[in-house]
């Protein structure tokens, strides 16, 4: 599996003066980080030369080979890089991985428009509206926009009014003949409402609550009053801060240790509704970083572009204008040099903020694998596979595996195992069965390996899994046992061949990283366990039951969910599942008869 290509000192050498992206790849071929640069030799031969702190000498260290695509402009080098860390989801390229969303509000295109809270933007012709400062005023805001004006609520027309048309919120093109010029009328005036005329809607509301008072139609007067409180609560609670309505959103950023933070003050209307604060380990220059970062923020996260981006001064603005194709500017006085100063100046104390935080989750996590690796004798094992498990007397087992990446739980690679060849309780059998399986599929799918792996056991189970691993992979991984001690605990650390027991502290980091490793392992082994073993027991008692197959027996199960809830229900209840009566007359007497 490891490289054998020529030599990164001798591929540096024949790095080109142009613009391009660089790809840094690990001792199995994958791709750890993607960056950019005007001048490819330069940057990327950076990395290999000079001081650098621990983060950046940490993605050095794993580095056996790079490559490089040339591209003609700095733009397309940006394109470029955003596609490739897209494609390749690199480990060390951690900006705008949080999948954070915003929630806007939404008039769909359709021939009976909609109102629509949302979270995702969609080219799909809709006119869309935010971002919100959070969920309950964008709910809010809905709220009050259907009580002024009855658009559809249905998802898909119904054959008679709902309740909505009875209280005033729908007009009923479900029965009616709502015509365009009466939606278009609702929907100018959504529009007019969101992009600021709030206020015009609310003399309108006026005087109309006038003309109902003074024609004695005291009940409408009062549902205009309610609905004129309603606009003051919801949208006259945040102050002005231009004086312009023009929508626009304003970027500060600071950096300092390898770190970078990065402000977006969402200006909407004149009025600052909502802020999104990133903070992101970066190995690049910052102020490149930064453009891939706004390049991401609105290509590939799908935020609204405004009708203008306010900037630092130090940053490419013309780059991001002809990326997004929209106006951008760096303001050098007045208010807008102010938003973007107070920006950066947000940007520089959640930065600091973060800092305390690091220092505290580092020890628990990076510090500790770091830890681990030394008093075991391996590199640190930035990334850990462990195992366990799970059966009642070797009855329905299964096995289960975690990924611990920098200390954390990496879910997304989590695996479950229905054991296939192993019968009875036999724990070595079924540790050689998973790990043979984990690692050829590894292999064959060209995955990253693990730099440790956890086995929950002790010796016969550490020899089981090197077996396998070296034998017949031929990989040569590292693996330890984890055991327990009488109260279930985590108690001792094996490894080696033949394994020796390595001594930690009950109250060091590294220690508690290797309980919560074992913890979580057991966890995920159990609740699998449980789910199996509830599915069998539940097919194993309809079994003797004529008239049910494997068919019913999925309907069922997916219709109750599990065995007790299944002998609770009533016959007219199983019937309501899709089955027969007198089927479901033989289940609950079946049920009845085991009690």
């Amino acid at each position: 599996m490891k490289l054998t290509s020529i030599s990164v000192k001798q591929k540096l050498m024949l790095l080109p003066d142009q613009p391009g992206c660089y790809l840094m790849k690990n001792e199995f071929g994958k791709v750890i980080y993607v960056g950019k640069a005007k001048v490819l030799k330069n940057r990327v031969k950076s990395y290999f030369s000079g001081t650098h702190d621990g983060k950046t000498q940490r993605l050095v260290s794993e580095i056996r080979d790079f490559e490089y695509i040339v591209t003609s402009t700095e733009m397309e080098a940006l394109v470029l890089e955003m596609n490739l860390i897209k494609k390749h989801d690199p480990r060390y390229n951690v900006m705008l991985k949080d999948d954070k969303s915003y929630p806007y509000l939404k008039i769909t295109a359709e021939k009976q428009p909609r109102l629509l809270y949302i979270r995702k933007i969609k080219k799909d012709g809709g006119k869309y509206f935010g971002p919100f400062v959070n969920a309950y005023a964008a709910q809010e805001t809905k709220k009050l926009l259907d009580r002024i004006f009855p658009l559809r609520k249905c998802d898909t027309m119904p054959k008679r009014v709902c309740l909505y048309y009875h209280i005033g919120q729908c007009l009923g093109p479900c029965v009616y003949d709502v015509t365009e010029q009466e939606n278009k009328k609702m929907v100018d005036g959504i529009v007019k409402f969101l992009n600021g005329g709030y206020q015009d809607v609310k003399n309108e509301l006026s005087e109309k609550m006038l003309e109902a008072s003074e024609a004695l139609n005291f009940e409408r007067a009062k549902e205009l009053r309610d609905q004129i409180q309603h606009i003051e609560a919801v949208m006259e609670k945040q102050k002005m801060m231009t004086a312009d309505l023009v929508d626009r959103d304003v970027f500060g950023y600071h950096f300092d240790k390898g770190w970078m933070c990065v402000q977006v003050f969402f200006i909407r209307q004149g009025k600052v509704i909502a802020r999104d604060i990133s903070v992101f380990p970066f190995y690049g220059e910052a102020n490149e970083d930064l453009l891939t970062f706004i390049g991401q923020f609105y290509l590939q996260k799908n935020h609204l572009l405004p009708k203008e981006i306010l900037l630092p001064q130090e940053v490419d603005a013309n780059l991001i204008s002809e990326l997004l194709q929209v106006k951008v500017l760096q303001p050098k006085k007045g208010q807008k040099k102010e938003l973007v100063e107070l920006a950066t100046k947000n940007a520089s104390l959640a930065l600091h903020e973060k800092f305390a935080l690091i220092e505290q989750d580092e020890a628990r996590t990076i510090k500790a694998v770091e830890n681990l690796g030394e008093r075991i004798g391996i590199a640190a094992p930035y990334r850990i596979e462990a195992f366990d498990n799970s059966n009642i007397h070797g009855t329905d087992p299964v096995s289960a595996m975690v990924v611990f990446v920098d200390g954390k739980p990496y879910k997304k690679d989590y695996r479950k195992y229905k054991i296939k060849s192993v019968e009875g309780p036999d724990d070595y059998a079924s540790m050689k069965e998973v790990v043979r399986r984990r690692y050829t599929r590894v292999l064959r799918e060209e995955g990253e390996l693990p730099n440790l792996i956890l086995i929950d056991g002790g010796k016969g189970q550490i020899s089981a899994a090197q077996d396998v691993l070296e034998n017949e992979l031929n990989l040569f991984i590292p693996v330890a046992g984890l055991s327990k001690d009488e109260k279930h605990r985590t108690s001792q650390l094996w490894i080696g061949d033949p394994p020796e027991m390595i001594h930690l502290a009950r109250n060091s980091q590294e220690f508690y990283l290797l309980q919560r490793i074992q913890d979580e392992v057991h966890r995920f082994a159990i609740s699998f366990h449980r789910k199996v073993r509830s599915k069998s027991m539940f097919e194993s008692t309809l079994d003797s039951i004529a008239g049910i197959g494997d068919k019913r027996k999925k309907m069922l199960l997916r219709h109750f969910g599990s065995l007790k809830k299944l002998k609770e229900a009533s016959v007219d209840e199983i019937q309501a599942a899709g089955v027969p009566k007198p089927v479901a007359e033989l289940i609950e007497k079946a049920f009845l008869s085991n009690e």
